[in-house]
């Protein structure tokens, strides 16, 4: 293989990125030396351009933190069970539901990424992608999905991401006293790449997909008209799938907000949604 191959795969690791490209110095020298010398350059530029490209790497992971809810998400390259993808750009003009799991090949991940794809035709139609995370690399999920497929009779058709397990920490999926697996994060995403929703779930409990249907339903209705929605919309116990009026600011706007919708006090009023 190639050194410019087994450094790209380097760069694409789990861990220990600087560690590794120094291990592949010190065991290449003599290709590096052919490297160098079909280059016409020098072995200590072509050493030097190796360790700057894998310390790129590590700084940039390292300088990545976990974005909060109202900021973008950041951008990031990886490799996918669709192939290389640049999250979250490829996949702007779409409400995205990025969600972590713990391992492959493991149970409540694999009832939660069946119900994921059974529900899929419910985020299609509010125009929301799907996108699976964890640090297994591509092959273990190409061969989960594939097992998935023959042993329980669904496809898995969004693409699942094989993270390095210093982005997953930096983007706040992995807990510390939980070893290196992801835990059950969501980050629901809106088309111009802000995060709206952050959902945490402990490793023992799988997640309720429609509760996440339900909250890109929420985010869009608040976003379409300039409303809160309800505990439980569009089943709440006082004002049914009724929406909420964003409280008034001003004694003018307090006084006339009893005349102008249903109210149980100038601050707590409602209507039907459009």
């Amino acid at each position: 293989m190639a050194i410019d191959q087994r450094l790209k795969e380097i760069i694409e690791t789990q861990k220990d990125v600087l560690k590794k490209a120094a291990l592949l110095i010190s065991e290449s020298i003599e290709e590096l030396k052919r490297k160098a010398l079909e280059e016409k350059r020098t072995l200590e530029e072509v050493i030097e351009e190796i360790m700057e490209i894998a310390l790129e790497k590590k700084e940039k992971e390292e300088a990545m933190a976990m974005p909060l809810l109202g900021e973008k998400f950041p951008s990031i390259e990886v490799q996918t069970t669709h192939g290389p993808m640049r999250f979250p750009e490829d996949l702007a003009g779409s409400w995205v539901v990025l969600f972590s799991h713990p391992a492959d090949f493991t149970p409540v991940c694999t009832t939660e990424f069946v119900s994921f794809q059974k529900h899929k035709g419910e985020f299609d139609a509010l125009n929301t992608k799907l996108v699976g995370l964890s640090i297994d690399q591509v092959f273990s999920h190409i061969k989960w999905i594939e097992w998935i497929k023959e042993k329980l009779d669904v496809e898995i058709e969004f693409p699942i991401i094989a993270a390095t397990d210093t982005l997953a920490a930096q983007l706040g999926m992995i807990h510390p006293k939980k070893g290196t697996n992801t835990v059950r994060a969501v980050f629901i995403i809106d088309p111009e790449g802000t995060v709206r929703t952050i959902l945490y779930y402990p490793q023992e409990i799988g997640r309720n997909i429609p509760e996440i249907i339900r909250a890109v339903k929420a985010l869009q209705k608040s976003d379409a008209e300039g409303v809160a929605t309800p505990a439980n919309w569009p089943e709440n116990e006082l004002i049914g799938d009724k929406v909420i009026i964003p409280p008034a600011t001003d004694c003018e706007t307090a006084a006339k907000r009893p005349k102008e919708y249903q109210c149980y006090d100038w601050w707590f009023c409602y209507k039907e949604s459009n």
